[in-house]
């Protein structure tokens, strides 16, 4: 395996002292602005990964099996993924209740509430929005992260298809699609009724187990192995579908959700992924 440091407060002095524990003759092989790569690892080192913690440095062992172009799917997470905000508190805070809707959200991505529940709850308070309020949510406060152009020009230049599943809105989640060029969008549709929202969803959420579900019907269809796939997310309704693909990457993600990630970005942009496949 290769051990692959990054992230903007790398430094030489972080990679000797990460080589002196290293232990080893190889030397790193930079990959990226702020990315590098040791080759030759047999295990992970715990005092490398608390060294690169407390620096602030984002720190992975990667098998050399996983290589970009052996991928052939990335399905993602769109509010806090490739997107800096979650949309309905944003929306939430056009209505003055971003505060009681925030802490419901956090609760759920902490995975403390059912998420189709706590959905359902939060889109309820927002009963009789204007539809021209979303728009302004979309205009003056929705950014895609950083790295995510990059993320996904790699995607295209190794032919992977591209997937955003989100437990958001069509509203948005459409928008993104068309913004990065994405393949296909799955997400909820919110009612609107004579230009307002009436707190209501319809169809069925797109929760933990249909994001799952989304990626393996995709991926069946695409005839790939589950080996070939990658979800990316930073929630609890995430982890279902990090689990049926061949990495789960966190990216600035809960606690529980790097807990069972096979990579996570806590410190790099969303162009980290391509650094984590890349020799």
């Amino acid at each position: 395996m290769r051990l692959v440091v990054q992230g903007s407060a790398i430094s030489h002095s972080h990679l000797v002292h990460i080589h002196q524990l290293c232990g080893t003759s190889v030397q790193f092989v930079q990959i990226g602005q702020y990315a590098y790569y040791l080759a030759n690892q047999t295990s992970p080192i715990p005092a490398v990964q608390a060294f690169c913690a407390a620096q602030q440095i984002d720190c992975s062992y990667v098998p050399d099996t996983q290589l970009l172009k052996k991928f052939g799917l990335c399905v993602m997470d769109m509010d806090s993924t490739l997107i800096s905000i979650e949309c309905i508190d944003e929306i939430a805070d056009i209505m003055g209740i971003k505060p009681q809707v925030a802490a419901i959200t956090e609760r759920a991505m902490l995975g403390e509430l059912d998420f189709a529940q706590s959905l359902r709850e939060r889109v309820a308070l927002l009963k009789g929005l204007k539809e021209s309020d979303l728009m302004r949510v979309l205009n003056e406060r929705l950014k895609l992260n950083p790295g995510a152009v990059e993320w996904i020009d790699a995607c295209k230049r190794n032919n992977l298809t591209t997937l955003l599943v989100s437990g958001g809105f069509t509203f948005f989640a459409d928008r993104v699609k068309t913004m990065l060029g994405l393949d296909y969008a799955i997400s909820n549709t919110l009612e609107i009724m004579d230009g307002k929202l009436t707190g209501n969803i319809l169809g069925s959420i797109v929760d933990a187990q249909a994001k799952a579900d989304a990626l393996i019907k995709l991926r069946n269809q695409l005839g790939l192995a589950p080996a070939q796939t990658i979800a990316i997310g930073d929630g609890a309704n995430d982890l279902k579908m990090m689990t049926a693909a061949g990495i789960g990457v966190a990216y600035h993600a809960k606690p529980i959700v790097q807990a069972q990630a096979t990579h996570a970005l806590n410190y790099s942009g969303l162009d980290g992924v391509i650094y984590l496949l890349t020799t």
